[in-house]
């Protein structure tokens, strides 16, 4: 990827920014063949593209905001994910459990209205069942006082493993992405327009100046530091960092494979409780931050807030100690004039800004509708540019990895690519090892990671293109060793290499772990 950086004099497209927005872009762009490179300041889906709720869904609480036509384009966008990366996406039940009467026939019509909207992509029909068959699909169900349930269908994705699948299809079309490398400047001509962009090469130091027609600003709650480099004035800025939590459980405490919904908690917002790879996600916060981090940590207030929430539902309360890893996310909100505090009322629509330089940012957004969101922009750049457009493919294009086949175990989240693996595995019969004894990751993934999904470091395998990080954090830490010792040779790295990622990952690692 570095080399086509160094041999390409000029791009169609320079995208910055690596996580949902920005990888959507780069494969549609680059689908429609147009010369595309993506720059990518960390990892890919290092920020907010791996830390969400893991659900590819219409939205149940827009639809009752009365935001219908964000429902409408996120549900066309579930079923067109469900059959483009069909190895990643997963149909589940969710239940809303009722404590009043007037409640279930309530949510039952609203979820009819949620099916309607679906038409042809519905993934099941809801419907309106009784305490005692509730309580059979979820029996760690507080029953005190239930009346009712109510069943819909939803959908359910692996975030992180979505944005490196795009990340390849990407490159699969011809684009070149690079993670591990930051735009520290922009660069224009003598009237003042955009004409690239100066990176830096984190591993090496090296500056490129890179040159394209359209520099495409995707870079998510971090959108404000590229506006600024533009030179846009401080006080024009939109994006309201919204921070949610995330607090992962055994799956003791909700064991069938349906997830629970709670449409309204104490302060107005939706909790879910939603099973995933053999533990249960409960979330989510909407807590406005100042300032955006890569890194942002949970409050107390926050952790409190949900463990208290989930035990007024459940007979088991969670606790502290409960808890195998705890992450925290930046949602990129666009704040409407006058609206910056209350966070829970911001749409999670997106919005183009078209800076005077011809800097194009992508603002806002939500991971379901990551392609629409891409095609808008694109077709926008194009216009604005007055660029012959060329038509746009993803609405058909199957993602990197997409297969009917289905494999087994931690197998099921590379598609296509479980075949590599395991060819892999025949070849090093060594690398069939686990990682660790309690999850089924292997040190076939792990060299797999680093060949062909540009694994860089530690945290890279742990936390995105495996998920241990976020599903037990002190299994996490009990892995790092391995995982360097595995990665080392194949990077050319040596022992002091290896020390300093074992430290580095540790440090990180610890702010996951609930005390």
């Amino acid at each position: 990827m570095v080399e086509s950086l160094k041999s390409t004099s000029s791009w169609d497209f320079i995208v910055i920014g690596g996580g949902a927005s920005g990888l959507g872009v780069a494969v549609d762009t680059a689908s429609r063949g147009y010369k595309t490179i993506l720059f990518e300041s960390v990892d890919f889906a290092k920020g907010t593209s791996s830390r969400s709720t893991k659900l590819a869904h219409g939205g149940v609480r827009y639809l009752a905001k009365g935001d219908i036509k964000l429902v409408i384009e996120a549900l066309r966008e579930r079923g067109l994910l469900s059959k483009n990366a069909s190895h990643l996406f997963k149909s589940r039940n969710f239940i809303i459990p009722n404590y009043s009467i007037w409640k279930g026939p309530y949510f039952a019509i609203g979820l009819k209205l949620y099916d309607l909207l679906s038409g042809r992509r519905s993934l099941g029909k809801s419907r309106l069942i009784g305490k005692k068959k509730t309580l059979a699909r979820i029996p760690t169900l507080n029953g005190d006082q239930l009346k009712s349930g109510v069943i819909y269908r939803d959908g359910q994705f692996d975030d992180s493993r979505l944005a490196i699948n795009l990340a390849q299809t990407a490159v699969d079309n011809g684009a070149s992405v690079i993670n591990y490398m930051k735009v520290i400047d922009v660069l224009k001509n003598e009237t003042g327009q955009l004409t690239g962009v100066k990176v830096e090469d984190k591993e090496s130091g090296l500056h490129f100046d890179v040159f394209a027609k359209i520099v495409i600003n995707a870079t998510g709650v971090f959108a404000n530091k590229i506006l600024k480099l533009n030179g846009r004035p401080k006080k024009a800025l939109k994006v309201v960092p919204s921070q949610g939590i995330h607090l992962v459980l055994d799956r003791e405490f909700l064991p069938g494979e349906d997830a629970l919904m709670i449409p309204k908690t104490s302060d107005g917002r939706v909790l879910f409780a939603i099973p995933w790879y053999n533990r249960i996600v409960l979330g989510t916060t909407d807590t406005m931050v100042n300032k955006p981090s890569y890194e942002p940590r949970a409050t107390v207030e926050e952790i409190d807030f949900i463990l208290e929430t989930a035990g007024n539902y459940l007979t088991k309360k969670p606790r502290h100690s409960d808890v195998r890893s705890v992450y925290a996310g930046l949602r990129p909100l666009v704040a409407p004039e006058g609206n910056k505090e209350n966070t829970k009322e911001i749409s999670r629509g997106h919005q183009i800004l078209i800076s005077e330089t011809g800097l194009i940012s992508i603002l806002g957004g939500k991971w379901t509708t990551y392609r629409e969101m891409a095609k808008d922009i694109v077709d926008t750049a194009l216009k604005e540019n007055q660029i012959d457009a060329k038509p746009c493919v993803t609405k058909k294009l199957s993602i990197h990895g997409n297969t009917k086949q289905t494999f087994k175990g931690a197998y099921s989240i590379y598609g296509s690519d479980a075949i590599g693996i395991k060819a892999l595995e025949e070849e090093r019969p060594e690398l069939k090892r686990k990682i660790h004894a309690d999850f089924d990751y292997t040190l076939s993934m792990v060299v797999w990671a680093v060949k062909e999904e540009m694994a860089r470091t530690v945290e890279d395998v742990l936390a995105r293109r495996t998920r241990m990080l976020f599903l037990d954090a002190s299994a996490a830490i009990n892995s790092s060793a391995v995982v360097a010792r595995t990665m080392a040779p194949e990077l050319g790295k040596d022992e002091a290499w290896i020390s300093q990622q074992i430290e580095d990952f540790a440090t990180l690692a610890r702010q996951y772990i609930v005390t």
